[in-house]
């Protein structure tokens, strides 16, 4: 189907951060397969223990245990502060399961119409549900009647947030992401979300963050919400968790995680063992290679570097974001810079019309950030100047 506007090439294989098409074109990946390639591509120690895991057991199903699921798990707990994971195959799915918990923690407490809060320029997916939760008219339209029981709201304004629930008690959840992704690379301010996990434990509702895109390192934390030392009671992970092998997973707290019983949630491929594989192998390198401080260090770099480049130009209104997920605003939409951007030899994304977003492999070098920012700002000066 027609589903994507899609851009004139079609890559063959990759290599660490670069990719070549089927005409032998390189190109240095600034995508990362949108903040899914941890490892970037073709990684020498993923690869062999993918090739194994093949070879041994692909599927079974969740009437069995999988061992490789407990030690995920395990290992998610132990990053998150957290205490119990459901895995699923995509981030859509991960934050459907987290809008089910939200809803079954209000009907458990004789709320017979949960609401949710949810934020402006949010996206949680394309599902029925997390499509009602996005917060992009466009990408809702055509697919009414939405489903109800959602309450949205301005980004990091408490006051906004209290005004809108202020006396209703059907009101269950708070559902963001740490910084939008497909919004434009909007950070949730620190001290926004401490407030908002005050008030969560003042109200009893629970705290819901997004981490799909913005979690799993790529900040320089594990999770992008421990900048501000708060912990959640329900997070969707998924993206970068198994380097490009599809997964999903709802990590909860303990006010979270004994909501479903057996029958309440479920998945078919789910926890399967090529997928668990691939998550235990990613956050095992992704620790032996030291990628957080990487991508702390090399985002830092790269963002200082796009800083001084565009510096006292007028038409850059913005360059934001934190460790490899970077945005850069423009005054205008600027959607032609994927396809100019890929002829030069650089895969990005243009997001929310006006800003260019970078979301390459945790493994990026600095002269990989260095040839970047070379390719990318004579483009976009040019395409100001027209």
């Amino acid at each position: 189907m027609h589903t994507y506007h899609r851009l004139p090439a079609a890559m063959a294989y990759g290599k660490g951060c670069r990719l070549w098409d089927v005409d032998g074109k390189s190109y240095l990946d600034g995508l990362g397969g949108i903040a899914v390639n941890t490892l970037g591509h073709a990684h020498p120690k993923l690869v062999p223990a993918l090739q194994d895991q093949v070879a041994k057991l692909i599927h079974c199903s969740n009437y069995y245990y999988t061992p490789n699921a407990e030690k995920l798990a395990a290992r998610l707990v132990e990053l998150s502060g957290l205490s119990n994971v459901f895995f699923c195959c995509t981030g859509l799915e991960a934050n459907e399961a987290a809008l089910k918990l939200a809803r079954k923690f209000g009907h458990d407490k004789g709320i017979e119409r949960p609401e949710i809060v949810v934020y402006e320029k949010a996206f949680h997916g394309r599902s029925i549900a997390t499509l009602s939760a996005t917060g992009n008219p466009k990408v809702q339209a055509g697919f009414g009647p939405l489903v109800e029981g959602f309450i949205r709201v301005p980004l990091n304004d408490i006051e906004a947030l209290k005004r809108a629930t202020e006396g209703n008690p059907n009101v269950v959840a708070v559902f963001f992401e740490t910084i939008q992704g497909e919004g434009g690379v909007n950070a949730m301010r620190a001290e926004y979300l401490r407030q908002v996990r005050q008030l969560c434990d003042q109200r009893d509702w629970l705290m819901m963050i997004d981490e799909v895109q913005c979690g799993m390192g790529r900040t320089g934390k594990w999770f992008a919400h421990q900048w501000a030392g708060i912990r959640p009671d329900v997070m969707p992970l998924a993206k970068g968790l198994a380097s490009g092998v599809p997964i999903g997973a709802v990590v909860a707290g303990p006010k979270a995680a004994h909501i479903f019983g057996p029958g309440n949630h479920g998945t078919t491929f789910g926890g399967n063992p090529l997928a668990m594989r691939a998550g235990v192998e990613t956050l095992r390198i992704m620790e032996e290679e030291g990628l957080l401080q990487n991508a702390a260090e090399v985002g830092a770099h790269l963002k200082a570097a796009f800083e001084q480049a565009l510096a006292g130009n007028p038409g850059v209104k913005e360059v934001r974001g934190q460790g490899l997920m970077l945005g850069i605003e423009l005054a205008r939409p600027c959607g032609v810079l994927a396809e100019r951007a890929l002829h030069a030899g650089l895969l990005i994304s243009v997001t929310a019309d006006s800003v260019i977003r970078l979301v390459p492999p945790l493994i990026l070098t600095r002269a990989e950030a260095d040839e970047m920012v070379a390719i990318l700002v004579p483009l976009i000066e040019a395409f100001l100047q027209e």
